[in-house]
């Protein structure tokens, strides 16, 4: 049996490229320089191919290619077996003019089945502005060396402002209070950045929610000047003022880190691994503020107003419509729209006076937008009939502020009609005068007369044995709070013990790091190395995890006298950590082992320095 299942599997293996659609596809870059060398890859998800053919490049210069390459995988999971396997035409070609040029589509014979790609667009701009020329080769002489140092102690503080900077704009000047308005942030670069973090501060008298966004930052050509820089939204958020005038968003530092050639090694030591091409330096770019007018709600408001600004409609069902008294019931209220709709209040609905009424119960699923949270927040008000009767819920109105319009809308629900059947003991007909005697009947009792008796007791107090009981008492008092004081010594959680035993940790922590250097999950390998060092900075120094800030950590260095330098070592490195969970670098491996060498450096340092 066993036998003819290899057998049925390797036929099934044999004959899965028959049974399979045979596909090609086009791989371009949708944005390129003219004389910026592109690469253009035709995949077939088959091997069997019997001829490959491709148009003429139109606006390209064709540098090389095809190169083919060929990969295969296969695969046995609850015993399914899959095989796939590739072919890749790829052509190196370089665009001779600017505009939108078509890549050419490609065709290969499959079994004598001719299958064809698709043929799609490449957005060309022109070539970029140089800014300066290159030194001349006849310039680098026997002083070649000190010149590559000179430009390497200075090229990371070169970077100008035209090579990197960030930009900040809002959608709309001049708004109404509680209206939504976007701010975007756009990064716009000609070198290599690598990592990139900053956040919004607060600020008074506005809301802010951010906008989801790609966890990976994807560039886009645009030209600015005569220059095609990459471009990318780096941020997006809503902001809802709460207050009229003028509001001003300050501006924000973003660190960055930009990989740049090392000009200051040589290639002798390069070629025998001394050194690297590239090396990463770091800059600071600065946004500017922006001012935003914030206008008033007209005068008066309506009564009613909820508080909602944008564009709202209004929904409503009651079920069940039959009810016995003392049974509940759901009025259900639907907002739906956009604009400040999780800063606005739950409708006010006037149920009957006989009704014993809950606070709503809210569900919100609302998406934050460009222009305010669209979705719609569902109220669920849950009440109770007391007495039978036929009872009547008046329309629910929902007031809110159009600022397109400059108005306030009202718009309203159907009114409901809600039929309670007689509780077991109630009359039919509901009267208040009706509600107050069944209350009072239910509440009031009459009170038992009698003569009263006294009971007569030992007076206890003040003989011996109170005041034994007392002694003993407070013997068992003392006794107890010594013990516990000897039993905090020896609690392992206390803070003396933790920091006599914070090394240890620490140590235990960056093992389970050096485990995840070469995974895949980076995130994890830098929460671990954070945890290693905010830990050992907890435990050493008495920190709650509440208080493990920057600020309190260098703070608390600084007063046990640890040098200047390892403070700076230890609050780089968390930096570090933090920047590279934002972006990743070109060789990411690199970079977590010298991040874990560091935080490894630096806790030692510390644990000689600090003693407790």
């Amino acid at each position: 049996m066993k036998r003819v299942y290899t057998i049925f599997t390797l036929l099934f293996l044999a004959l899965s490229p028959v049974f399979s659609q045979v596909t090609l596809k086009v791989q371009a870059p949708s944005q390129a320089e003219v004389g910026q060398r592109i690469r253009i890859s035709y995949v077939a998800n088959t091997q069997d191919i019997d001829d490959f053919h491709v148009d003429d490049f139109e606006g390209f210069n064709v540098l090389y290619g095809p190169s083919t390459s060929r990969s295969s995988s296969f695969s046995m999971s609850n015993g399914h077996t899959t095989q796939s396997s590739t072919v890749t035409f790829t052509y190196t070609v370089v665009p001779t003019t600017e505009g939108t040029l078509k890549v050419p589509a490609a065709a290969i014979k499959v079994d004598g089945k001719t299958v064809k790609s698709g043929s799609p667009s490449i957005e060309v701009l022109p070539a970029s502005q140089q800014q300066s020329q290159q030194p001349s080769g006849g310039q680098q002489g026997g002083n070649s060396r000190q010149q590559r140092q000179q430009q390497a102690n200075s090229g990371g503080g070169q970077i100008s402002g035209n090579e990197l900077y960030m930009t900040v704009t809002a959608n709309r000047q001049k708004i109404y209070e509680q209206e939504a308005v976007m701010l975007t942030y756009k990064l716009y670069t000609l070198v290599n950045i690598q990592q990139i973090s900053g956040e919004m501060p607060q600020i008074d008298g506005c809301h802010v929610q951010e906008l989801d966004r790609e966890a990976q930052l994807s560039l886009k050509y645009e030209r600015v000047n005569g220059r095609n820089y990459g471009t990318a939204v780096w941020k997006q958020y809503v902001l809802y003022p709460q207050k009229t005038g003028k509001i001003k968003i300050p501006s924000i530092t973003f660190d960055t880190q930009i990989e740049v050639q090392n000009h200051s090694m040589d290639p002798f030591d390069i070629f025998f691994g001394g050194g690297s091409l590239s090396q990463m330096v770091r800059k600071q770019i600065k946004t500017t503020p922006v001012e935003i007018e914030v206008l008033p709600l007209p005068t008066p408001k309506p009564d009613n107003f909820s508080g909602a600004v944008g564009k709202f409609t209004v929904s409503a069902t009651l079920t069940p419509e039959q009810v016995n008294a003392n049974d509940a019931a759901t009025l259900r209220l639907v907002v739906s729209g956009q604009g400040n709709m999780k800063l606005m209040k739950a409708p006010k609905i006037n149920f009957p006076q006989d009704f014993e009424v809950y606070d709503p119960k809210e569900n919100n699923k609302t998406t934050n937008t460009a222009t305010g949270a669209k979705g719609n927040i569902t109220y669920d008000y849950v009440v109770v009939p007391r007495h039978g009767g036929k009872f009547s819920i008046p329309p629910v109105e929902f007031c809110y502020f159009d600022p397109e319009k400059e108005r306030y809308n009202t718009v309203r629900t159907d009114s409901f009609s809600l039929a309670v059947a007689k509780a077991k003991g109630q009359p039919v007909a509901y009267t208040r005068e009706q509600e107050d005697l069944n209350v009072l009947n239910k509440d009031i009792r009459f009170i038992k007369l009698g003569e009263l008796e006294s009971i007569e007791t030992d007076d206890f107090f003040g003989t011996s044995t109170y005041w034994l009981a007392y002694a003993l008492l407070f013997a068992a008092f003392v006794a107890a709070f010594l013990w516990l004081r000897h039993k905090q010594k020896l609690n392992p959680n206390s803070w003396s013990v933790k920091g006599k035993k914070a090394g240890k940790v620490a140590s235990r922590r960056l093992k389970q790091a050096s485990k995840l250097l070469h995974a895949k999950d980076d995130a994890a390998f830098y929460d671990e190395v954070m945890r290693a060092l905010l830990g050992y900075a907890g435990d050493k120094l008495s920190l709650p995890v509440g208080e493990l800030t920057k600020d309190n950590v260098i703070s608390k260095l600084t007063q046990r006298g640890v040098e200047q330098g390892v403070v700076d070592a230890f609050i780089a490195v968390l930096s570090d950590c933090e920047f590279a969970r934002y972006a990743p670098t070109s060789d990411p491996n690199m970079a977590k082992e010298k991040i874990y060498q560091q935080a490894s450096d630096v806790i030692t340092q510390m644990n000689a320095l600090i003693k407790r």
